[in-house]
């Protein structure tokens, strides 16, 4: 539940109407169901009377903890690895995967961390708010809400293409399951928070024993226990070799640009691992899971982006025609793992992995819409959005959000005039500049955040909720490499004879509208940086300490079993 304050007000009445709040949420609705008062600074908020709308914290922490786990692996690693591994090589497939684990493992602590203490509804775009300008968290919300209104239908035409490989266009047309998709995605994100929570724990664990199984079978393949197949070992490393000559150009420059190109991809494959702390107002005991999420990505990025590429670079040579050929037809047969496994005899495993794709693509709709929902929501909740925005069902969902970025679903009837992988290579490169905008801007944020609690003289480890290892040398590291990366990930149209207007626009197109988003925003509004001294550091301590979290409760039952994953 949230409480919409009004005009300035001191700090003092502030503590005194979020604790009568709290109190009166505690009254009104039943124990069984968890909610949420958030209390929040609304320094210089005008003309906003109290009103009350509905947030429950429906989702526990093996939610969290699984979404944080699989919610984003999707097409862009069982289907996208292919694509880098035919232009970056095997080494360049590898180091690509690995590098751009370890700098978004640098998002993922930053945001946390600011997370835990101040756990609102919109992640960071309310934090941008008081940690660094308000006319940041404007442009990095909308260009949040605009990143996933083109990523979810991206998911979408994804996951109706591979249908196809079942039930072909010809008889029954790709409208009929990108509308079928689109509504049960926008249905699903109607209900209560809950419900979510528990497909997307369904479905993280189809993948998690795909992606497990895929491995086995890979280095039961690479290593000769395949009937009738030769042991491969490292025999593709070596031919056709560790990289590849990059668009023909010749020597070491060919190779290392081949190499650069897997960073988009992976950026892309990665994008939305940072989404943990964007459920965090409507997550239980948010100070204690979203830390525990956040600790563990490091290894599992390791075990299912880095083992799983790895064990590609093994199965698959980077000149394998069967690999070219099969990019752009959108379904399983662009999977490097089924490409090994035809190459191996085995006959199964396109079915299988096509089906667990299928679900992967669809939950990647789902965390998208999660995700762009309530960014759409803490947009409004800082007046950068329209207050009808606010308004929430029975079951807490801000189903105006969840209805707003619905319609845009409908751009994935693009496919049917246009060839389908044309059109979601738009959205892919789209949407993969968007992340790495947004994942600047995090880092951004938090060093503005970092800065402040050592102004304010702030200790970290001991009076927040949770502190960040390697702190601030990630954010930094992660903000330059990012950066890098962003203005370098359209290079290939500047070569001569390979300009693409398509892939420009692509590539460069978010540059302009964030830019345009923040300065045009801070030139209406006036607004200006948050000094470091003024930023609520010490008030968001003291909440977090007068409203201690529950204590932890051993796992017991079911549950037990994500002792695995936790």
């Amino acid at each position: 539940m949230s409480l919409l304050y009004g005009g300035k007000t001191d700090i003092d009445v502030e503590k005194i109407e979020f604790q009568e709040a709290r109190d009166h949420a505690q009254l009104e609705m039943p124990d069984s169901i968890p909610v949420i008062v958030e209390e929040e600074i609304f320094a210089e908020k005008k003309d906003l009377k109290p009103q009350w709308s509905f947030y429950r914290r429906g989702l526990e922490q093996r939610h969290i903890q699984m979404i944080a786990l699989a919610g984003t692996i999707g097409t862009g690693l069982f289907l996208g690895s292919g694509r880098a591994l035919a232009t970056g090589g095997p080494v360049g497939l590898f180091l690509g995967y690995l590098l751009t684990g370890l700098l978004v493992s640098g998002v993922v602590i930053s945001i946390a961390e600011m997370s835990a203490l101040v756990p609102l509804s919109g992640s960071i775009i309310r934090q941008a708010e008081y940690f660094f300008d308000p006319a940041l968290s404007f442009a990095q919300g909308w260009n949040t809400v605009y990143s996933y209104s083109v990523g979810i239908p991206a998911e979408i035409v994804a996951a109706g293409v591979l249908i196809e490989f079942w039930v072909p266009s010809s008889v029954v047309s790709s409208a009929v399951w990108i509308t079928v998709l689109g509504l049960l995605t926008i249905a699903t994100n109607l209900l209560f928070i809950r419900v979510y929570g528990e497909m997307e724990f369904g479905f993280a664990i189809l993948k998690i024993l795909l992606i497990v199984g895929l491995i086995i079978m890979g280095l039961c393949i690479d290593l000769g226990g395949v009937s009738g197949q030769p042991r491969l070992g490292f025999h593709y490393w070596r031919d056709p070799g560790p990289f590849v000559q990059y668009l023909s150009i010749p020597g070491p420059l060919g190779r290392f640009c081949g190499f650069w190109t897997t960073f988009s991809n992976a950026a892309y494959a990665y994008s939305g691992v940072e989404g943990i702390a964007n459920a965090a107002a409507e997550t239980r005991n948010p100070r204690r899971n979203i830390p525990k999420a956040a600790k563990r990505i490091f290894i599992r990025v390791l075990i299912f982006y880095v083992l799983s590429v790895f064990v590609v670079t093994l199965l698959v040579p980077s000149n394998s025609e069967d690999l070219l050929n099969a990019q752009g037809t959108g379904n399983a047969a662009q999977s490097p793992f089924v490409i090994a496994a035809s190459l191996a005899g085995i006959k199964v495993v396109p079915h299988i992995v096509n089906a667990v794709v299928l679900t992967s693509a669809w939950s990647a709709a789902n965390s998208g819409m999660l995700t762009s929902t309530r960014t759409l929501y803490g947009l409004a909740r800082e007046g950068h959005a329209p207050k009808f925005l606010l308004w929430t069902n029975r079951f807490g969902i801000p189903y105006v959000c969840v209805l707003c970025v619905g319609v845009f679903i409908a751009l994935g009837y693009m496919t049917l005039s246009n060839n389908a992988s044309v059109v979601f290579s738009w959205f892919q490169d789209l949407v993969s500049t968007a992340v790495l905008v947004q994942w600047c801007i995090i880092c951004l944020v938090y060093l503005r955040f970092y800065y402040a609690c050592q102004r304010q003289k702030v200790n970290r480890k001991t009076e927040l909720p949770w502190a960040g290892p390697f702190q601030p040398y990630a954010a930094w590291i992660s903000l330059l490499s990012f950066g890098t990366i962003l203005l370098t990930a359209g290079y290939p149209v500047f070569i001569k004879g390979h300009w693409d207007t398509e892939e420009f626009i692509g590539a460069y197109f978010n540059l302009p509208l964030i830019f345009g988003l923040y300065f045009g925003y801070k030139w209406m509004k006036k607004t200006k940086v948050v000094g470091l001294k003024e930023m609520p550091v010490k008030y968001y301590v003291e909440i977090a300490k007068e409203n201690p979290e529950e204590e932890e409760r051993p796992v017991k039952g079911w549950s037990g079993l994500s002792i695995l994953w936790t």
